[in-house]
């Protein structure tokens, strides 16, 4: 069991590992090795996720999440495959337990009558400064 939360455990089984090759370090290791990995977890189906959640995980996945709602996590950073799987889980883990985090609701306010007074007084202002600067005409 993976601990996200205190409250959200995942089961390793729902993770699904791929070992890809590597574009980045490793001179002509990169040839011969699989050190690259793509993690794939299914979060539509998973039992550990609630709806809301989901939902959340789904805007901040953004393209990492298939339409089925696979989230698919590629890491290929170091030249080790043992760390590139450590650095793919604490990824999955951060961005579900970002997820948990509801985002407070806007209550949307009014400005008050003096602020609308100290804009309207502003524009007046600079309406003026503007008007100074008119090309002066015949008739003036």
């Amino acid at each position: 069991m993976i601990e996200v939360t205190s409250h959200i455990h995942i089961d390793e089984d729902e993770i699904e590992e791929q070992f890809i090759r590597s574009p980045g370090p490793g001179g002509q290791n990169v040839n011969k090795v699989s050190t690259g990995v793509q993690l794939r977890f299914d979060a539509k189906n998973s039992p550990a996720l609630y709806p809301a959640l989901f939902a959340r995980l789904r805007t901040l996945a953004g393209q990492r999440m298939t339409k089925e709602g696979v989230l698919v996590i590629s890491v290929h950073d170091t030249r080790s495959q043992a760390r590139n799987r450590e650095l793919a889980l604490e990824r999955l883990v951060a961005l579900i337990r970002e997820a948990t985090v509801v985002p407070k609701t806007r209550r949307p306010t009014k400005p008050s009558r003096a602020a609308k007074a100290r804009r309207i007084e502003g524009k007046k202002k600079r309406g003026g400064v503007k008007k100074t600067r008119a090309k002066v005409g015949l008739n003036d």
